[in-house]
């Protein structure tokens, strides 16, 4: 986990305005989208916008994402061309099909970095793996290309690409179809050491529910979340970065390993429950995140 990613902040990728209000934001990852955020007349000045931003903006420390278009599009292709003169940390592929479309990317940007001069495969890749079906139904695959580092999913394009009315049910609960991309994209990008970033919240207006469903997604093993507005950075920031309480608590529980291993024990009780190895890991993975999050 190179590169911390919390809360993935989407930025419309022509509207200086809305950049000059994100960069102040505690975003750990800005994503200038040259997507939804930009009709067909305004892609080609949207995509010299963010390359212009890219080249001559302070973003202070953020990662530079640009959400490209997708591939089967007349846009996808020339995102990375011109963009990657502006020398973007990563790229969000939406609407992933195959690994096929993942290593077309990675020949793409091979070439650029040369002409460009950046270090082979330095441009990351965070893939949305599950907004076509065919995405979903290859996604055990699309994690394992070196160049990837994170994925996350999309419950919005799903709905519309199986004809679905909607995702959520009347409690707010995503329908089966849509837990089950959750989980495959949880379990694909784990399989393969990759960051799994959770979807967005789509109601602006419902903290409580946004922070819900970042504390369901954290439990799971997600490690952020993508966030559409300046609200949900916050909530989103403080769940998944670890509490005083678990940082005592994992720093407890190390202490706890060192003296059983002197005694030649790697299981134990501690506070009434059987811990072992998998405790001690995800005691370890608490205290370096909290290293990590410590100057954000």
């Amino acid at each position: 986990m190179e590169t911390l990613r919390r809360a993935v902040h989407f930025v419309p990728g022509a509207n200086d305005k809305m950049l000059a209000r994100s960069i102040d934001l505690a975003a750990d990852t800005l994503v200038l989208d040259l997507e939804d955020s930009v009709t067909p007349d305004n892609k080609h000045s949207a995509r010299k916008t963010v390359t212009e931003w890219l080249q001559k903006v302070d973003f202070k420390g953020r990662e530079r994402m640009v959400r490209m278009n997708p591939l089967d599009t007349p846009w996808g292709v020339a995102d990375l061309e011109a963009t990657m003169a502006g020398r973007p940390h990563s790229y969000m592929v939406p609407k992933v099909r195959t690994f096929a479309d993942v290593e077309k990317i990675d020949s793409i940007l091979s070439g650029l970095e040369k002409q460009y001069g950046y270090p082979d495969r330095e441009v990351k890749l965070l893939l949305l793996a599950t907004e076509t079906p065919q995405g979903l139904l290859n996604i055990k695959d699309l994690g394992l290309h070196p160049r990837v580092d994170s994925m996350s999913w999309g419950a919005e394009d799903l709905s519309a690409a199986i004809g679905a009315r909607r995702n959520r049910d009347e409690r707010g609960e995503f329908l089966e179809v849509f837990r089950y991309a959750r989980i495959m994209t949880l379990l694909a990008a784990t399989a393969a050491s990759v960051q799994p970033i959770d979807t967005v919240y789509v109601n602006i207006k419902d903290p409580d529910g946004c922070r819900r469903d970042c504390i369901e997604g954290a439990w799971m093993g997600f490690t952020g979340k993508i966030t559409i507005h300046p609200s949900q950075i916050e909530i989103v920031n403080e769940v998944f970065s670890p509490s005083a309480q678990e940082i005592a608590d994992a720093e407890e529980l190390l202490a706890a390993f060192d003296e059983n291993r002197k005694a030649g024990r790697m299981a134990f009780t501690f506070r009434g429950e059987m811990v072992d190895v998998p405790h001690l890991t995800r005691a370890r993975r608490v205290l370096e995140i909290a290293r990590r999050t410590a100057g954000r």
